[in-house]
């Protein structure tokens, strides 16, 4: 699969450019930390969506988070399919399990996400930021 028009946000949403169309989604490894998923909100077809803010939250056993988006414009169709079963997201996050898809109003806005290789490098500091974390996961080495 290639992913060069794929970029994600350091939130761990992705979007995927096709015309003037971003399909959003949740990265593998923000579906791999939330884990067990219960609950999803989404927004309606016809919603106005920002930049960098919350189109709705997701729920799992660990924690509620929110859904940033990618771009700013017009949701024109929401997954209805994952509204009614979030296993979608878990076992396909970058497929099936999208979420949301904008009429994007500035192409731009896109280019300037994150590439593949740049979100690949954050998540490996944030990977090396929780190993040299304090928690302890009880299981002896």
């Amino acid at each position: 699969m290639s992913d060069e028009n794929r970029k994600y946000m350091e939130t761990h949403e992705w979007g995927l450019l096709a015309g003037n169309i971003v399909t959003v989604g949740l990265s593998e490894f923000a579906v791999k930390h939330l884990s067990d998923l219960v609950f999803i909100q989404l927004p309606e077809a016809g919603d106005k969506v920002e930049r960098g803010e919350s189109f709705g939250e997701i729920e799992s056993v660990k924690a509620v988070s929110d859904l940033n988006a990618p771009v700013t414009g017009e949701v024109v169709e929401v997954n209805e399919a994952v509204a009614e079963n979030l296993e979608l997201i878990s076992t396909d996050p970058t497929g099936e399990g999208w979420v949301i898809k904008i009429k994007i109003d500035d192409q731009t806005e896109f280019q300037e996400l994150l590439s593949s290789d740049e979100y690949t490098k954050q998540i490996e500091e944030e990977e090396d930021e929780e190993d040299d974390g304090t928690t302890d996961d009880g299981e002896d080495d």
